[in-house]
């Protein structure tokens, strides 16, 4: 039996410091603070209880949606405490629902823990930056905070394509339209074909779901257009590896050809608890499409990039393990933790041994 209502549990998960709620049946509700499920109250719920808890939030068009398609993206906000992103879905029958904090306020890209290699990418004229990451690890944190730079620095028509809207934007020096799927527009391809002739100098595209989208992304980042997305991959091999194995294997040759000219930039982040006080830090990997990177991808020669990056340092680029490297050197984050997320173990626990022999 529940004692308190959806604002409430959202309440306790953000006193706590926490970043998610997830509510399911049989379970108490959840938090993720830093980065951790934990219960935030002991009661569980039964059918009756979530379905009301779920339902109560929904506008009646956005119900209808999710019982005749049984998921349902969406955004919340709510007096004196935010913005939120809430995913409902059936599971075994049954509505479960889970809800994502947005900040009123978007971080820099400083305090995000990115460095002026990625600050630079906001004065690029064309081409595609992909921002990536597993689920939870800041992407689109990274993504507004970059768009959010880019509005304060240039003079650009900005548009961004979203689904649901999170972040609600200022324009700054340029004009932002920020168009929902689902309510704006009916589809992210759509709604890119139509920033074509809309004057658009960046094209803002929440994330790149389907194979529709990224060709109609890739053709606008080839016609003049600053194209900024994200995917779901945890380094920039996999990112190129993601994007081609989207398309028939007679059209990744192709695609290979269009990503070498039109990428510019990738942002590969994880967010890892930290070991010197509460909270999580970014680890990251920054590859800067140069003229031997557009090489190997066009020749699919994937496994040479790690290598490249490193070399590009000169560039502003740097691997995964020199990120968790100097995570681990500095206390912010445990060897284990580097360790599981390296790319190269023994690189990581070789050259950190190294730098605690010569500190101590």
């Amino acid at each position: 039996m529940r004692t308190h209502d959806l604002i409430e549990y959202l309440y306790m998960v953000i006193e706590r410091g926490g970043s998610d709620l997830h509510l399911a049946a049989g379970s108490p509700p959840m938090g993720r603070i830093n980065g951790v499920l934990e219960p935030v109250t002991d009661e569980e719920f039964d059918l009756a209880d979530l379905r009301e808890l779920i339902l109560g939030v929904l506008k009646e068009n956005q119900r209808a949606k999710l019982e005749k398609e049984w998921e349902l993206d969406f955004a919340i906000q709510v007096e004196n405490l935010g913005r939120f992103r809430g995913n409902a879905c059936y599971v075994l029958g049954r509505i479960e629902a889970s809800f994502r904090y947005i900040p009123s306020s978007i971080p820099e890209l400083r305090d995000l823990g990115h460095g002026p290699t990625v600050e630079g990418f906001a004065h690029l004229r064309d081409g595609l930056i992909l921002v990536t990451g597993t689920s939870n690890s800041g992407k689109t944190t990274t993504l507004s905070s970059l768009t959010q730079h880019i509005s304060r620095v240039r003079k650009a028509t900005i548009v961004s394509i979203e689904d649901p809207i999170e972040y609600l934007f200022a324009h700054g020096q340029s004009v932002i339209r920020q168009r929902q799927v689902g309510a704006d527009t009916h589809s992210f391809a759509a709604a890119i074909k139509s920033a074509l002739r809309q004057d658009a100098d960046v094209i803002i595209v929440s994330e790149l779901r389907d194979m529709e989208t990224m060709r109609t992304a890739l053709t606008a980042a080839e016609t003049g257009h600053l194209v900024v997305s994200t995917l779901h991959t945890h380094d920039a091999p996999s990112t190129i590896l993601r994007i081609m194995d989207a398309f028939p294997e007679e059209q990744q040759e192709f695609v290979a050809s269009q990503l070498a000219s039109s990428l510019r930039g990738v942002i590969c982040q994880s967010l890892i608890v930290r070991r010197d006080q509460p909270g999580r830090v970014m680890a990251s990997e920054i590859m800067v499409g140069s003229s031997a990177i557009a090489s190997t991808i066009r020749s699919r020669r994937l496994t040479q990039l790690p290598n490249l990056i490193q070399l590009g340092s000169v560039n502003g680029m740097h691997t995964i393990d020199d990120s968790l490297l100097h995570l681990a050197n500095h206390g912010f984050i445990t060897l284990d933790d580097a360790l599981v997320r390296a790319r190269d173990a023994d690189f990581v626990q070789m050259n950190h041994r190294a730098f605690l022999r010569e500190n101590r």
